[in-house]
């Protein structure tokens, strides 16, 4: 873990869209409060879960200056910059740290799929250059089941040799324990988070930095303990439980199901929208989720 960068839980929050499919400011602000109020050490906004990459770069700024106005520290905050066009991803970048930004988290540019690891750093040296602020960090997003493209191991050496004061982390959503575990010991200097709770309390114990995950929006107490108690003997039957929580709700669509628990625990259908061309949970699928998660005591704290 390094000193003076993020560490901790970090919650990449889902965005409520009004019925239009506008994000809704107001409600965005009053969950990313409650969340950190909950023990969340950061917010990763406009990732994945956050539906990011179904905003514009406008709403997203828009966003990003509502919450910060509000009160919310820009420290805390690690938006996704990540986009296909470099224009928009060195836009975005330049926005959140300008705005005092803690980091930023960038995917590789995603559409081209026959880009290799040269055109990838090439991609990543340019945002870097292209902002020119010594101010900037970078949190890499490894996140192959969807982007497909990789921040493969060495690729992430060059870019680290390439940047070091800049390229300082990484979010491995791969799923792949032997992936966290190849960059931890490759690696010791970089901010390692895995993508999932799961993997929470065997990162800690390898030296990770925290984790990065979708569910800790609904969980965000719950892995807080484990990460402050992860050296006590409580450790692993806390881990066992954020992990049962997890299992429950990745059975179901991610983003639709984490909204539909949002909007049943804090009796606010509004938060059960997702952006085209993602489709809520129909019914049957909420109920069959909600059933699931009462057989194994679930309970989300209201704001």
């Amino acid at each position: 873990m390094s000193k003076g960068r993020f560490q901790g839980v970090l919650i990449p929050v889902p965005t409520p869209f009004t019925a239009s499919f506008k994000p809704d400011a107001k409600r965005f602000i009053e969950f990313c409060k409650w969340t950190l109020n909950q023990g969340a050490h950061g917010l990763a906004i406009f990732g994945t879960t956050s539906e990011g990459n179904s905003m514009s770069f406008s709403q997203r700024c828009e966003l990003l200056d509502q919450l910060i106005g509000a009160g919310v520290p820009a420290a805390k905050l690690m938006p996704g910059a990540g986009a296909c066009s470099l224009d928009e991803a060195v836009k975005m970048t330049q926005k959140a740290t300008a705005a005092g930004c803690g980091g930023v988290l960038l995917l590789p540019p995603f559409y081209y799929k026959i880009a290799n690891d040269d055109g990838i750093f090439r991609f990543v040296s340019e945002v870097v250059q292209q902002v020119g602020s010594t101010d900037l960090r970078v949190y890499l997003y490894h996140i192959p089941p969807m982007a497909i493209l990789p921040f493969g191991i060495e690729l992430v050496g060059r870019l680290i040799k390439a940047y070091p004061e800049t390229i300082v982390g990484i979010k491995d959503s791969s799923g792949d324990w032997s992936n966290t575990e190849t960059l931890l010991r490759e690696y010791p200097d970089f901010d390692v988070f895995p993508g999932s709770e799961i993997f929470l309390l065997q990162g800690l114990r390898a030296g990770s930095s925290g984790c990065i995950t979708a569910t800790g929006s609904v969980n965000p107490s719950g892995l807080r303990e484990v990460f402050d108690k992860w050296q006590t003997a409580e450790a692993d039957d806390l881990q066992a439980r954020a992990s049962e929580i997890r299992k429950t709700i990745q059975n179901y669509p991610m983003i639709a199901a984490v909204k539909t628990m949002i909007a049943h625990f804090h009796e606010d259908p509004v938060w059960a929208t997702v952006a085209p061309p993602l489709l809520p949970l129909d019914d049957d699928v909420a109920s069959a989720l909600l059933s699931d998660l009462s057989s194994i005591k679930f309970e989300m704290v209201k704001p």
